[in-house]
């Protein structure tokens, strides 16, 4: 069963189980599981990754996943994150902006040097909420959506996230990596509307006091 947070005739917002594909594909994928147990239309509008989990939003028609997608376009669409990484960011708070190669083939992502054909450019702002036991719990606002962005980035300057075994983090416990809040116009009234949610067990026990009263912001 899939956790429904808000739903309307428009829009539906739930929590992705990391496993789960968040767009249609040949294996079970999140929008089929919500078409299955709402008996209803569901078009999806943005992306997380397979091993993620946390808050996602998909239009109940065609409109409002046109409008929703002119709104990730034009940036009115923000997308808050939680992850934990290990070691220590070198600054407590800052933007992380770089140069990304998509490899579609290895279905990884690298900081390249120079603009080539396929490179894209990634922008993030972070901030660290708390480090303990050689680990860090950081909020992340991406200006941008590239492929395995934040893995990538943070990977690329020494801070992989735990259990990220593509970029370096290690293996053996889930990818930290949570999408924690999600903020846009509805795609029908026009009004600011925001959906959040903590991610809760496994690695994400040691920073409880922290995501429970998470006072970091991102500005």
């Amino acid at each position: 069963m899939i956790t429904v947070l808000y739903e309307d005739k428009s829009l539906v917002v739930c929590l992705k189980p990391p496993g789960l594909l968040s767009q249609d594909g040949p294996e079970d994928s999140l929008p089929q599981a919500l078409r299955d147990q709402l008996h209803r239309p569901v078009y999806p509008v943005h992306r997380l990754d397979r091993a993620a989990g946390g808050v996602m939003v998909y239009a109940r028609s065609s409109r409002a996943a046109a409008v929703l997608s002119k709104a990730i376009r034009e940036g009115s669409f923000q997308k808050e994150y939680l992850c934990v990484v290990r070691g220590r960011p070198a600054e407590d708070s800052g933007t992380y902006r770089d140069l990304l190669l998509h490899d579609k083939a290895r279905n990884k992502s690298f900081v390249v040097s120079r603009p080539r054909g396929g490179v894209r450019e990634a922008v993030l702002d972070y901030a660290v909420v708390g480090s303990r036991e050689g680990l860090s719990l950081v909020r992340v606002r991406l200006r941008t959506g590239r492929t395995h962005q934040i893995r990538v980035q943070f990977a690329s300057r020494g801070t992989p996230l735990v259990g990220d075994g593509k970029y370096g983090g290690g293996s053996g416990s889930p990818l930290a990596l949570w999408s924690t809040r999600l903020a846009f116009p509805h795609p029908v009234s026009g009004k600011g509307v925001t959906f959040e949610a903590a991610p809760g067990g496994n690695v994400w026990e040691l920073f409880s006091p922290e995501i429970s009263g998470d006072g970091a912001g991102i500005t």
